[in-house]
């Protein structure tokens, strides 16, 4: 009787189990993600945990910590794939996720290395940190990069009769995908839903972060209330911008050998020292220069 009872039990078990996981799942909200963009992958393999976290424990993120992560989302041009809750969600999920792995190698190791453990769960929480830096670095990049030759298509526009708005949809249509190309468009969508042309550039200035383009963005504005001539502004911008790429070049070339230093001297040196030291070294105890008993039984060891 017993020998049916413990399975029976043990069934029983893993079904409430199974049951009250569906109901804590289930009972969380379906987003609506029809007008939102693809997440990352290491988002979209946790993403239930994500939404789990964020509907049950998203009230605990303050206002002023969701505006300045939306702020650092944007930034990225992540803001219309991962929320700044389910952003939050992921950092702890994360942390969940390092330090359980880390602890269970451990356990499987019977090492009894608890810090090892926290420190895992600390990498994680940082890891989601360290994906949106680099993100936000890596498209500020391409923005600078892309920006003087988005304006010398809208000089060009401009000079050709066309307005600013006309310069913007010609740069837009006759450029390749960027992160640039799809900030314009949405300068032009904004447009198109009644908003003024002053009040895109700024949200555009505003969700990109980048002085380059802050610094375009205001000349702009400045010369549509003058009613100065676009084009001479324009132009010199773009050349602006191309000086800044060239200084910024020549900084990272000189900066090149102080960073090599530290490999060289750490690695490199000692390395090569100890090669010619063998060499001459050898080549004294071929000759007789050195007797010394345990630096010949040494060099002659194992023959």
């Amino acid at each position: 009787m017993s020998a049916l009872l413990i399975p029976l039990l043990f069934g029983m078990g893993v079904s409430l189990l199974v049951w009250m996981l569906y109901r804590v799942f289930h009972s969380i909200p379906t987003e609506d993600r029809q007008f939102l963009d693809r997440p990352a992958l290491g988002f979209r393999l946790v993403w239930p945990l994500i939404q789990l976290v964020e509907f049950h424990a998203g009230a605990w993120v303050s206002d002023a910590q969701a505006s300045t992560t939306l702020a650092r989302l944007k930034k990225a041009g992540v803001e219309y794939s991962v929320s700044p809750k389910q952003y939050v969600a992921a950092k702890f999920i994360s942390a969940v996720l390092f330090g359980g792995a880390i602890a269970l190698v451990l356990a499987v190791i019977s090492t009894p290395l608890a810090w090892l453990g926290i420190l895992g769960a600390l990498g994680g929480f940082l890891y989601p940190e360290l994906w949106l830096r680099e993100l936000s670095d890596t498209r500020s990049k391409a923005i600078l990069k892309t920006l003087p030759f988005y304006l010398d298509v809208i000089t060009l526009s401009v000079e050709a009769g066309s307005n600013l708005t006309g310069g913007i949809t010609h740069a837009v249509q006759k450029t390749g995908d960027s992160a640039l190309r799809k900030e314009f468009s949405r300068v032009l969508r904004d447009i198109r839903s009644g908003k003024s042309r002053a009040e895109a550039l700024r949200e555009m200035s505003d969700r990109t972060g980048s002085p380059p383009v802050s610094s375009v963005v205001a000349s702009l504005v400045q010369a549509e209330k003058t009613g100065a001539s676009l084009g001479p502004i324009l132009r010199a911008q773009a050349h602006q911008l191309r000086s800044q790429r060239f200084q910024l070049a020549e900084k990272k070339a000189m900066e090149a050998p102080v960073k090599m230093l530290g490999p060289l001297v750490i690695f490199i040196f000692p390395t090569t020292s100890f090669v010619i030291g063998f060499i001459l070294l050898s080549k004294a105890i071929q000759e007789g220069l050195v007797t010394w008993q345990p630096l010949l039984w040494a060099y002659g060891w194992p023959g």
